[in-house]
């Protein structure tokens, strides 16, 4: 699976995602998934994350309902979550992995570890199973 994302998207995610440090930042990612095999972005919801923790998020539940519903309105597919990582790499945690419950979603994860070079990596997730997902900056 190939995912694009646009600059502006990136940059939206990776200002968020600094402002809510020392936290774990959190969101949706929604968008289309093309017949050409490639899922592109398009709109990205950047949510609270109610632990208010620099290990794990939990996203608000009325937030992700709100965002599902203009996702609906404005005929996009929800295609899975982001989430940062203040102090570690851009790899799925094992709770990250317990987590993953839609085997349909990618999930991308923002790595903060090293300030001057921040690391977006999207993953799937199927029972317990990681796989890289290619992941391209249009």
């Amino acid at each position: 699976m190939r995912i694009e994302i646009t600059r502006d998207d990136y940059n939206k995610i990776l200002e968020y995602a600094r402002q809510e440090l020392p936290n774990e930042a959190c969101g949706l990612i929604a968008g289309t998934d093309g017949d050409d095999g490639v899922r592109r972005i398009e709109k990205v919801y950047l949510l609270t994350n109610i632990d208010h923790s620099n290990e794990h998020f939990s996203i608000d539940p009325k937030e992700h309902i709100q965002s599902i519903k203009d996702m609906r309105s404005n005929g996009l597919k929800p295609l899975g979550n982001w989430h940062s990582h203040p102090e570690s790499p851009s790899r799925p945690s094992e709770e990250d992995k317990r987590l993953a419950y839609d085997k349909d979603a990618s999930y991308m994860i923002l790595s903060l570890m090293d300030d001057n070079n921040p690391v977006l990596n999207s993953f799937h997730v199927e029972e317990g199973i990681v796989t890289k997902e290619e992941l391209k900056q249009i």
